[in-house]
């Protein structure tokens, strides 16, 4: 539809996922209105990450040094280990201030229709933390969808001869949600998560 640079940025930005056609048109647009000092600025940005940030060689999370902030925090428990998929599912969890222990991401999950098997997944690294013996419980905290299922039940059945607690997150209704607007699957998990109240 354009000329030159301006498709071109078009282009490379609705290859981002979640960034439909007219969104990359709008950045773009936006990008090409903006103060050339920010557009430098979100340039410089995007250089040094690919420059400066890895992956933790203990757990596989972000990182700018060799151990993410995680791993390196002694405060935290070395026992117990969440099972995550993604970086941003490690952001999600330390935002509720509940857990205080290690992580480990696998890189996704088990998604046979993309060709994503437990191969290309960091079990392999897993199973070797878990060997160390330090490990006491592991909790699964993949999405609750098929392929964060299907990669939940591929572990347990995995560590189960290990002798070790494996625990997955519970799921349910959302505070502040209806009954009606909850699909069968999500209020199946409810009540067979229920507990009893203490009053």
């Amino acid at each position: 539809m354009y000329e030159g640079a301006v498709q071109d940025l078009i282009d490379e930005l609705g290859r981002l996922p979640g960034v439909g056609p007219k969104s990359a048109q709008r950045i773009a647009f936006h990008i090409l209105n903006s103060d050339p000092a920010d557009v430098k600025r979100l340039a410089d940005v995007l250089g040094r990450v690919k420059v400066e940030v890895r992956f933790c060689r203990i757990c596989f999370n972000i990182a700018e040094s060799d151990e993410c902030r995680v791993c390196r925090d002694a405060r935290r428990g070395d026992d117990v280990i969440c099972v995550v998929e993604e970086p941003k599912d490690v952001v999600a969890v330390e935002r509720t201030r509940e857990f205080r222990g290690k992580y480990h991401v696998l890189g996704g999950a088990i998604n046979p229709l993309e060709g994503v098997g437990p191969d290309q997944l960091r079990i392999r690294e897993l199973m070797t933390r878990l060997q160390s013996g330090l490990i006491k419980e592991l909790i699964l905290a993949t999405d609750p969808n098929t392929e964060g299922e299907a990669t939940a039940t591929y572990l347990a059945l995995l560590v189960k001869p290990m002798g070790l607690r494996v625990t997955r997150l519970a799921s349910g209704l959302p505070v502040g949600g209806d009954l009606e607007y909850a699909d069968e699957v999500t209020l199946g998990r409810a009540f067979s998560g229920r507990r009893t109240l203490d009053i």
